[in-house]
């Protein structure tokens, strides 16, 4: 994809207003956020590209996340055709034939927002809360210090709102892992090979911050 127009909007499908002032109140839910990046992300050579969004990662995700009692997953692209796509699943699920049927699904997928870019999702939530929000950005290379799940998880239990940033493709770029305050530990396997779908890895990390 070729690089985007910059913008700075968020947008959420336009009946979940509500139901957001609602579920941020249940028992259980933390005062975490859920970022996926499609652009600016790195290709297999290192370069900035723009990603797809697919419906498996909208899903799957939000399902992680409503089981783990996250505020908001936002999906970040600026890309028309990409957020139009999000916004008919979003309302297939939320309030066509897929939420009847779903009800489970629909309690995940109200929690997705669409965002022009990252730093547009950290002033959504900023703008929701008041309060700075702390941006932990996630690599399956990461590079100098980085923080333990249970260090963060320890965190998540006072009042700092905090957002974790996952990059498609091969990831993020540096840029935004620069803006980042921290750079939560990476997913080791069993082996060499290290390569799980960003969905996985939002699940495990979720797992192991909720559950230790």
């Amino acid at each position: 994809m070729s690089s985007p127009k910059t913008s700075t909007t968020v947008e959420q499908n336009d009946q979940c207003g509500t139901e957001d002032q609602v579920f941020n109140n249940e028992p259980g839910t933390l005062n975490l956020y859920l970022a996926l990046i499609h652009y600016p992300v790195v290709n297999k050579n290192g370069q900035i590209i723009g990603s797809a969004l697919t419906n498996m990662d909208l899903h799957d995700i939000a399902r992680a996340g409503r089981t783990f009692g996250v505020k908001a997953y936002y999906v970040v692209t600026p890309y028309e055709d990409q957020k139009t796509l999000a916004f008919q699943i979003m309302d297939h699920w939320t309030h066509g034939h897929g939420g009847t049927v779903n009800p489970a699904r629909k309690s995940a997928l109200e929690r997705v927002r669409v965002a022009d870019t990252f730093e547009a999702a950290c002033n959504d939530i900023e703008n929701e809360l008041g309060q700075t929000v702390v941006k932990v950005a996630t690599s399956a290379n990461a590079q100098g210090p980085t923080m333990s799940c249970r260090t963060l998880g320890q965190k998540l239990k006072g009042n700092a709102p905090h957002v974790i940033v996952f990059g498609t493709a091969w990831g993020l770029v540096p840029e935004v892992i620069k803006q980042c305050d921290h750079i939560l530990e990476p997913i080791q396997g069993a082996g060499a090979y290290n390569h799980l779908s960003v969905r996985s890895a939002a699940s495990i990390y979720l797992d192991r911050l909720i559950n230790g």
